[in-house]
This record gives C-alpha cells, sequence and structure tokens, in this order.
C-alpha cells in the first residue's frame, strides 16, 4: 500500500511554483539569443580582427599563409607607413576635409531643420522632401555633373571643393534627423526666449541648440565618417598627391603589378583610430541622440 504526500496548503513545490516554470521556459530562449548575439558579435569583428592580424605580417604575400605571421609577428609595416611613405600629409588631408564637413554640414543642416520645425513659409511641406531626393541619386550619376561644376568653380583639387560635395551628400540626411529632434524641443522654449528679448537667431542659437545636442552628436559623427572614408569623389576632384586623403592613399599600395597587402593592412588599422576617438568622444551623446528626445519629464 502506497501512500501520497500532500504538500500543505500555501506552499509551492518546485514543480508547481511558477517563477520556477517561467525561468525553466525562458532558459533556453535565453540561451538561443546569446548564442545568436555572440555569432552576430563574432561576424562584426572578425574582419577588423583579421586586418590587424595581418597587418602585422612582415611579408606582403603573409596573408595567403596566416599561420606565417604567428612566430613573425612586427610593428615594422606600422613604421614603415609613418615614416616611408604620404600618410602624415594624408591624415592631415582627411582631418581638413573631415572636420570642415562637419563643422559646415551640421550648421546648415540644423538651420535648415530648425527653420522646418519652427517655421511656415511657401515650400515649407516639400522642401524635406526634396532633401530626400537628392538622396536618389548614386554617385556614378552625379560623378561628371558634379566635377564640371567643381571645374567651372575653380575648386578642383581643393579642400573647399571636397567639402562641399562631402556636404551635398550628408546635409539631407542630417536635416532629416535634427527636424524630427527640434520637433521634440517644445515650442514654449522659443516663446521664452522671445518674451526674453532674443531674436530667432538668438533663440536658436542660445537656446535650441543646447537642448539639441544629442541630435548634434549624432549629425556630427554621421558627416565625420561621411567625409572621413569617401574614396570615389575624393580620388576624382583631389589631382595631385598632396592633396589626397587617406582613403584615395591607400590605392597607392596597390597596383597592376605590385600588391602591398600588409602596408595596406597597417594603414587601414591607422586609418581607424582618428574615427574610433571621434566615436567615443561623442558616444554618450549617440544613444541620446538616436532614442530620447531634447526634453525629459
Amino acid at each position: 500500500m502506497t501512500t501520497t504526500t500532500t504538500p500543505p496548503a500555501g506552499r509551492l513545490t518546485a514543480a508547481t511554483d511558477p517563477r520556477r516554470l517561467r525561468s525553466s521556459r525562458r532558459r533556453p530562449a535565453s540561451v538561443s539569443l546569446h548564442a545568436l548575439l555572440a555569432a552576430g558579435s563574432f561576424i562584426a569583428v572578425f574582419p577588423v580582427l583579421w586586418i590587424c592580424y595581418i597587418s602585422l605580417g612582415p611579408d606582403k604575400n603573409d596573408y595567403q599563409h596566416p599561420s606565417r605571421i604567428l612566430g613573425s609577428a612586427t610593428l615594422d609595416n606600422y613604421t614603415h607607413v609613418i615614416r616611408n611613405t604620404g600618410f602624415g600629409t594624408w591624415m592631415f588631408n582627411s582631418l581638413i576635409v573631415a572636420f570642415g564637413t562637419m563643422l559646415i554640414g551640421v550648421l546648415i543642416a540644423a538651420s535648415a531643420a530648425y527653420a522646418v520645425s519652427r517655421m511656415k513659409f511657401l515650400g515649407r511641406g516639400s522642401l524635406m522632401y526634396t532633401f530626400l531626393l537628392t538622396q536618389m541619386f548614386p554617385v556614378a550619376v552625379l560623378m561628371v555633373p558634379l566635377y564640371r561644376i567643381m571645374g567651372g568653380l575653380g575648386l578642383l583639387d581643393t579642400y573647399g571643393g571636397l567639402v562641399l560635395i562631402y556636404c551635398s551628400t550628408a546635409v539631407p540626411y542630417c536635416a532629416w534627423l535634427l527636424k524630427g529632434y527640434f520637433d521634440t524641443i517644445p515650442v514654449e522654449i522659443d516663446e521664452a526666449g522671445r518674451i526674453d528679448g532674443l531674436s530667432p537667431f538668438g533663440t536658436f542659437w542660445r537656446l535650441i541648440l543646447p537642448l539639441a545636442r544629442p541630435g548634434l552628436a549624432v549629425a556630427a559623427f554621421y558627416t565625420f565618417i561621411t567625409a572621413w572614408g569617401e574614396v570615389a569623389f575624393a580620388s576624382k576632384f583631389m589631382l595631385t598627391e598632396e592633396r589626397y586623403t587617406l582613403a584615395v592613399g591607400l590605392q597607392t599600395y596597390v597596383s597592376q603589378f605590385n600588391s602591398q597587402w600588409n602596408y595596406l593592412a597597417a594603414t587601414s588599422v591607422l586609418i581607424a583610430v582618428p574615427a574610433g576617438v571621434v566615436f567615443y568622444v561623442a558616444q554618450k551623446h549617440l544613444v541620446a541622440g538616436l532614442t530620447a528626445g531634447g526634453t525629459k519629464g
């Protein structure tokens, strides 16, 4: 004869506790999610790690035999790139173009976005769609007309000409981004500025821009990256080697008869450093600019 013990009333066992049941059901889903995230992270990080690894190989063909690099890893490729190539000039040119694009592009985009967000004027509704329309044309279609325009204005092989080209690419997107951000800032702030005697520009400069700092950080980072890594326009509009940017200078390592992949990899790693620094400085505002509004509460 068998007897069955019944748990006292109000006492839960491992088989009847709903919290443990939910935990046991969620564990396989959690493991699957973490495995998927780990796989995605590996796919994203592997190319970067591979380039860093190849850059340590002493021979230009070591990428074909990666195992050889383990026993002969060296930093000579970086030393050669910095001392014996035009890397310093390319870096200087890229910094001028990237920061020039960032400053001018963000200023134009913020002004246009604020005007569309706050002011009522003829064509206000179609202006933003016109910005969006400019993003429909690929680089191959724009190359020839822009080249002729820059040539007619005498802006070929100049920093200013390249900055204007990059601004024409970055400003439409940044204007859309900032317009949505300015919409989240209460209009009462503008009215308070006018009551205090500020002009529309004073209100924009002293009240709205400080509140829109996270959105401006996102726009600044986007414009910087747009100019920093662009190749097509820079390779066609910068005609002399003294004006090459880093992205164009990379092409000098690869030719029809010679490919110096070790120097190419080392330069690629060095190019990523300034972009990483800009991202690190702006990262606090990047998340807020993409997920939050201009005010809280």
